[in-house]
């Protein structure tokens, strides 16, 4: 597939939005780094990293996910909360893990909470 990471991003958003996720904002940059999903549940924005895999050869993709990857999606979610909304919202950082099977089956693996700030 050409760009996997861009239909993992997509398949993605399909799933949030099946458990009533509002999508916020998809590939979201400052000068840190990107976000590739901010959603909103309820009181909630979620700060959200796709990871998209065919299978777990080299590892779980939440392991690509490192302290540098982290500190980059913390930041950049810091000017976004800034930017748009107040005190009154609690924050979360989740890994997607979205897998793409030969068969063209896909499988979900959503680590909430999966860093902090």
């Amino acid at each position: 597939m050409k760009n996997m990471g861009l239909w993992g991003e997509n398949k993605a958003v399909e799933f949030l939005k099946a458990k009533n996720y509002t999508i916020l904002a998809r590939n979201y940059h400052s000068r840190f780094g990107e976000i590739d999903i901010i959603a909103r549940k309820q009181n909630t924005i979620i700060f959200v990293e796709v990871k998209t895999r065919k299978n777990t050869a080299f590892g779980f993709p939440a392991e690509f996910v490192d302290y540098k990857k982290q500190q980059k999606i913390m930041k950049t979610a810091q000017l976004y909360i800034n930017d748009n909304f107040n005190a009154e919202f609690d924050y979360r950082f989740d890994i997607v893990e979205v897998f793409h099977y030969d068969d063209n089956k896909v499988n979900f693996n959503h680590l909430k909470g999966a860093f902090e700030l």
